[in-house]
This record gives structure tokens, sequence and C-alpha cells, in this order.
């Protein structure tokens, strides 16, 4: 029982400290995840064209946000951690499984330092008749980017797209996880989207949201003048290699892979 008060206490305290700081009631807790799905939510209903999602592992890992997407018709490629089960076997011990023909040489787009070329190797995952039916509309995959300059580095991916999507196109909407990240780190150096000092919801509120406002600004003029040929001299980004186009999936034997990875 007093356990139980405490921490509805706790809650009080807490709800008293919100309206201090003048969070509207209808503000509650939210884990990263319901914040995601509340995200997402709120762009399908805009105008703009939504297609591919993609994040880091705290949400990729989350079979519940997964299918979520997938409920959403929305194509995605998110990371998940090495210990990932993929119909059961870890997807690191799969990925082991690549013979190295699988591995070719990609880039995910380009950086401060030029190209982002990794090794990627992908496999397509059978269909789930509960979830996809007789005639799926799109294909699962996971796969693996792999350091070229230190081989055991290696992060994971599952990803679900259309029937005709190939693995260079995974690779572009991995890639597209750091522009994001460049792009908050942008608009901290450049329009101090984290130097607020407000103690009010209101005051924050107002200065993430211009701040944002003014990093959009300053994006589409940049994006205005490139297409007038003023940074004419900028090398075009390429999001794959220019060696010849081929898509590489080894078909995974399940009885192998579950020998394997049971036998780790």
């Amino acid at each position: 029982m007093s356990a139980v008060l405490a921490s509805q206490d706790q809650r009080q305290s807490h709800r008293e400290r919100c309206r201090a700081a003048r969070v509207p009631d209808d503000r509650v807790f939210a884990t990263k995840g319901e914040l995601a799905r509340t995200i997402i939510l709120r762009a399908l209903a805009s105008p703009l064209p939504i297609g591919w999602v993609t994040a880091d592992s705290a949400y990729g890992q989350d079979s519940h946000f997964r299918r979520f997407l997938e409920d959403h018709q929305l194509s995605y490629v998110v990371a998940v951690p090495k210990s990932q089960q993929v119909h059961g076997p870890r997807i690191d011990h799969l990925i082991g499984q690549a013979p190295p023909e699988a591995w070719q040489r990609l880039s995910a787009g380009s950086g401060a330092k030029g190209e982002r070329f990794y090794d990627w190797a992908a496999a397509r995952l059978p269909a789930v008749w509960e979830f996809d039916g007789d005639e799926p509309t799109r294909q699962r995959w996971m796969l693996a980017r792999r350091s070229i300059a230190k081989p055991d580095e290696l992060a994971y991916y599952l990803a679900s797209a259309p029937l005709e999507a190939t693995l260079a196109d995974l690779v572009r909407i991995a890639g597209c996880r750091w522009k994001v990240e460049e792009c908050f780190q942008s608009a901290k150096n450049e329009c101090g989207l984290d130097q607020y000092e407000v103690r009010r919801y209101v005051g924050w509120y107002r200065h993430i949201t211009l701040a944002m406002l003014a990093h959009a600004f300053l994006a589409v003029l940049a994006g205005q003048e490139r297409e007038k040929g003023a940074l004419s001299g900028t090398r075009p980004t390429s999001w794959t290699s220019h060696r010849p186009r081929f898509d590489v999936c080894w078909q995974l034997d399940p009885t192998a892979v579950l020998r394997t990875a049971t036998t780790r």
C-alpha cells in the first residue's frame, strides 16, 4: 500500500511541476515509440508524400513499431541490434552465412568527406502468411553494413519494401538517417535550436518552432541557389557506386541457419 501511495504522490508532484511550467494538462508522458507513431500519423495526415521511414535501433528493434509501419503501408529500413531475432536465429548469425559474393560496395550517400562507401549484404526474408496473405505486395529484407577499413564493425537492419525495390534502394534509405541527424545538427549550429533558456513550455515551444522554421527557410534558399547554378562547382550527390549495378541476394537455408545458430 505504501508503494502505491508513493507512486500516486510522485505522479501528483510531476503534474504540479508541469503546471508550474505551463505544460498543458493534455500533455502526458509518452515513450519514444509512442512519440514516433504520433509524428508519423501527423505526417500521413499532411499533404506531404510519405513513402519511407528510417530509424535507429531504439525504434527498429520494436516489433510493434515495425508492424505499425506495415499496417500503414509504409516502407522502412530500420537499424536493429546484433541480437535481433529473425524468424528464430539472431541476425548476426544469419548474416554470418552470407557468401563472399553476396557483399557489394555501395555508397549510402555523400558526407563531409565524400561518398560514404561500405560493403553491404542482404537477403530476402520469407513472407508471413498471417500478415501477408497469399499474394504479398511487399518484401521483407535483412541487411548488414560492414566497414571497409574495419571489417569487424557491422551494423544490422530490417526492411520492408515494394517488391521491385533493390539493395541499392535500401542502402539509399539507410543513408538518409544521417541526413536527418545532420539536419538537426545544422539547425543547432546555424539557428540555435538547442540554445533556449526558458522555464515555461510556451517559450520553449515557440523557440524550437521558430528555429526549425528558420532552418527550413535557409534550406529552401540554398536549394534555389543550387538550381540557379550558383553552386555549380559542388559535386552532385551520388547515391551508388560507379561500378556496374547488380543486386546480389543469397537464399537462406533454414536448416543450415538453425543448426549453426544453435551450435554457437
